[in-house]
């Protein structure tokens, strides 16, 4: 499994392999799956050269990272690198109140609290310390600043404040500078708001989701050349926009957690097509595009099977012919400065 090296600070850095693993499908995302079907979907990723494993709290309302402390607890700890996220809490509750009904299943009866403070933070920390059962984590990302997650710019906005000016940033600081983590970041499905936190802190890396992908490259016009000027890494999740650059163009298939619009669908037909006339999977070409970039250092792709895994594994070491990149910027279907 081909490896990237990260190491802005001068700290040693972290080795992220090409592919890592987006554990919220493994929180019963959208179905459940039992504990064995998760373990095995670990197995596989292992045996494949998986070794960067990214969870957070509000996968499964838990269940993500408590079923990382069993696979993990055998495994060599400087053989992987382990993200997980602050900003949310999650509070025991009544099932009448239970958060994320219909979005995740059967899962822990908790009720997720936004919580960017200081106080916040460091509890959410110590929480995923107790349900992961390591002893140190790797990054740790501010989960869901976004207008995606809370509504509204000026939500977006007033969240952002409260982690700037409630001292949430200011815990993360103090995390890294204790080396309690190697990096701090964000875990953000905008590029805006991953500037906007870039331009007002100190930040390593950024998990990006869904929004420098096969089709989607407005990240290029101010983000990432900010990032590539400061030593910032990106790790790029949902490199399948929720999935229509996995099935294709397909009727129900999905961009963004819905139903994808006839214009996105128009769109991927076109890209796919390109790819068919050079032999390639649309898949591998979603997969591989992100890494053409110079600032990204791995692309984590769910995945709540074994076959999913095994799918994921195929695209990571597929190779793409460079034509295959000029054909579609040649058709307008890639911006030309995106790199390849």
């Amino acid at each position: 499994m081909k490896t990237r090296h990260w190491d802005r600070l001068g700290n040693g850095g972290l080795t992220f392999t090409e592919i890592g693993f987006g554990t919220a499908p493994l929180g019963n995302l959208y179905r459940a799956i039992t504990d064995d079907e998760a373990r095995a979907t670990l197995d596989a990723a292992w045996e494949g050269g998986v070794r960067y494993f990214d969870t957070a709290p509000l996968y499964g309302l838990g269940l993500s990272e408590t079923r990382l402390n069993p696979f993990l607890r055998d495994k060599p700890r400087d053989d992987y690198v382990l993200s997980t996220k602050v900003g949310r809490l999650m509070q025991p509750c009544a099932a009448e109140y239970r958060s994320g009904v219909g979005k995740w299943f059967e899962v822990p009866q908790r009720r997720e609290q936004y919580d960017y403070t200081y106080d916040g933070v460091m509890r959410s920390f110590e929480h995923s310390f107790s349900r992961l059962g390591v002893d140190r984590v790797d990054i740790l990302y501010v989960h869901d600043l976004c207008v995606f997650s809370h509504g509204s710019k000026a939500a977006s906005d007033m969240r952002i404040e409260e982690f700037f000016g409630g001292r949430g940033y200011d815990a993360m600081v103090s995390l890294r500078d204790q080396g309690l983590v190697t990096a701090i970041g964000g875990g953000i499905n905008e590029w805006e708001v991953c500037q906007t936190l870039a331009e007002r802190g100190d930040f390593d890396l950024f998990l990006l989701a869904g929004r420098y992908t096969l089709l989607e490259q407005g990240a290029l016009d101010t983000f990432l050349p900010l990032c590539e000027a400061r030593g910032i890494g990106i790790v790029t999740g949902g490199p399948y926009n929720s999935g229509i650059l996995a099935t294709g163009a397909r009727p129900g298939a999905y961009y963004n957690y819905d139903p994808a619009p006839q214009a996105i669908l128009d769109k991927v037909d076109a890209i796919e097509t390109v790819c068919r006339d050079h032999g390639v999977r649309l898949v591998d070409a979603a997969f591989q595009f992100p890494l053409l970039h110079p600032a990204h250092v791995t692309v984590i792709p769910g995945g709540q099977g074994v076959a999913e895994m095994e799918a994921n594994l195929q695209a990571a070491t597929a190779t793409i012919p460079p034509a295959l990149w000029a054909d579609l910027k040649a058709k307008g279907l890639m911006r030309e400065d995106a790199p390849t």
